[in-house]
């Protein structure tokens, strides 16, 4: 048996380009392999992250103006989402959970680079690019101009489809513009994002209910297909005694009134019931409005669903939190409540929710006072005039592609299931996509499923460590001043061009040259000039299968077959 010799490797510092001059071979040899990094994988609606922040953060190698590139980038994000803008301020960014450089020194800014790339696509006025010249027949209908709604709009207007949306509210955006506050989200930049979908052929008919100012069955007549937005813009009841007094509201009530410019008075004490985003932001602008606030939560911080730094921001704004806690009946004088008895809790076994259950403690009770008292626990669609689609308590039921039980409608957004605004935006995006697929006789065209490269595939010590940039924020005396003052900032171009830098380029080419460096037997071919999407190459018979090409490239990138 022949004796197996093992390579020593030799160092970058010491290598010759000539050859190995070993007669060793391995019939394996590299391949290059694109992954799926975590991040466009973990974003609902799979935005082309590293591509925009590559676009960016290579600009200057290549010899690209970075106004070019920022607005490149801008495109690339137009492509499955028109609200980069809207997104950058509200979404709670799933992506950044899973950034590769978590396992580093923290996740790229995602969320706040795409509010710089959409904010610099509002300032340069830039137009989306359709897919195609070609003026459609076919009319589409969509109820709804929230979220949802919107992203098929535009999808389908890219396609050359006539589309008109109805919208039962005064002012189109759903949940978008009556369900987050301004502080948040400044109704100017909604604005920017919905005329440029409008501007794009898209016809849009305000105070119009389908099903209540006009009959469904004629949309279906008038309409080759139809898709069903409708959000959910009814807030649940609390369900104990008193809670009919005048000063009860909900939570999507209340964030309504004040959206829609009314003038509400909640008094020096406000209550708020629940755990999520509509509970927080509610909390919030009572403290804007000068109300000390409570929130009541029957579980524990770490199962509040509301964005983690939402419930900081009502922190330091001084909201108190009571966990544990839950009402069980509302104190009344006249019409007007007063307070309520609140009964401590304890977490049981997990429920349908994955989330531990709050049970009672016996006994265990306190009373709360009040001059205001806001329920958001939980939210609903209005169905009146659509209740055929839906399908018992689980609202709208849809297939994959966003068909509905009948034929010729789909459906997305919070009137299949609450969730967040990029999940609607996904699933407008891929009704538009089957609608056209199924007017032209086709097949809808899935993006092909990559491999997703973990960090654990990676070299983390080839990047240079570099501290992450986060947004500055208005300090909380001078947000309390104003109801409608954003209060965090867009980064800057210098900041944004530093953040997109941190990006890893995971499972991607960067041109980093490390391969063709650690080759020493000619087998991989660099191009001369420096040119975006010019890539390396293999000359497979110089190759001896040493590996050292995929063992040092820093993003995983290549593999060894």
């Amino acid at each position: 048996m022949a004796k197996v010799v093992k390579k020593k490797k030799k160092g970058l510092g010491s290598m010759a380009r000539a050859g190995t001059g070993s007669g060793e071979q391995s019939s394996r040899r590299p391949q290059f392999v694109a992954k799926m990094p975590p991040c466009g994988f973990n974003c609902p609606n799979h935005n082309k992250i590293r591509a925009a922040l590559m676009m960016i953060s290579k600009a200057e190698d290549y010899n690209e103006s970075y106004d070019d590139a920022i607005s490149e980038a801008w495109y690339l994000f137009l492509e499955r989402t028109p609200f980069p803008s809207v997104m950058g301020r509200v979404c709670p960014h799933p992506c950044e959970t899973e950034c590769n450089r978590v396992a580093k020194e923290g996740a790229v800014s995602i969320n706040a680079m795409e509010r710089f790339i959409g904010d610099f696509g509002i300032e340069k006025g830039l137009k989306p690019r359709k897919l195609t010249d070609e003026k459609r027949s076919e009319k589409i209908a969509v109820i709804g101009s929230g979220p949802a709604g919107m992203s098929c709009a535009y999808q389908l207007a890219r396609r050359g489809y006539p589309v008109t949306v109805f919208e039962a509210f005064p002012k189109s955006g759903g949940m978008l513009r009556y369900g987050i506050p301004d502080y948040r989200l400044p109704q100017a930049v909604l604005d920017a994002e919905i005329n440029r979908i409008l501007d794009m052929g898209v016809e849009l008919k305000l105070n119009t209910a389908v099903g209540r100012e006009i009959p469904y069955d004629d949309i279906k007549k008038e309409y080759k297909a139809v898709f069903v937005g409708l959000g959910a813009h009814q807030g649940y009841k609390l369900g104990v005694a008193g809670e009919d007094a005048a000063n009860v509201m909900t939570g999507t009530a209340f964030l309504n009134n004040i959206n829609s410019g009314e003038s509400v008075d909640v008094g020096k004490k406000v209550v708020v019931i629940g755990g999520g985003d509509t509970a927080i932001d509610a909390a919030r602008v009572s403290r804007r409005l000068g109300a000390d606030v409570t929130i009541l939560y029957r579980r524990t911080r770490e199962e509040m669903p509301a964005i983690d730094e939402e419930i900081e921001g009502g922190l330091e704004e001084s909201v108190r939190i009571d966990y544990l806690a839950a009402p069980i009946e509302i104190y009344k004088d006249g019409e007007r409540a007063t307070g309520m008895k609140c009964q401590r809790m304890e977490l049981g076994e997990p429920d349908a929710s994955g989330r531990r259950r709050p049970v009672p403690i016996d006994g265990d009770t306190y009373d709360l006072e009040f001059d205001t008292l806001i329920a958001a626990i939980s939210q609903e669609p209005d169905f009146t005039g659509l209740d055929h689609l839906r399908e018992g308590r689980d609202w709208i039921k849809i297939d994959e592609s966003g068909k509905t039980k009948e034929d010729n409608v789909y459906a997305g957004g919070d009137n299949i299931n609450l969730g967040i605004a990029i999940t609607a935006v996904f699933q407008g995006r891929v009704a538009a996509e089957a609608i056209d697929a199924a007017i032209k006789g086709e097949e809808r065209v899935k993006p092909e499923q990559l491999p997703i490269i973990r960090h654990d595939k990676m070299k983390l010590d080839y990047y240079e460590t570099k501290e992450r940039n986060t947004v500055i924020q208005m300090a909380v005396e001078e947000r309390l001043k104003q109801l409608d003052a954003e209060i965090s900032e867009t980064f800057t171009q210098e900041t944004a061009i530093n953040e997109a830098k941190r990006c890893m380029s995971c499972g991607m080419c960067f041109d980093c040259g490390s391969c063709w460096s650690f080759c020493q037997d000619n087998a991989i071919v660099k191009p001369l000039i420096k040119k975006r999407g010019e890539q390396y190459k293999f000359k497979l018979e110089f190759c001896k299968g040493c590996d050292k090409c995929a063992e040092n490239c820093p993003c995983g990138y290549i593999e060894m077959h």
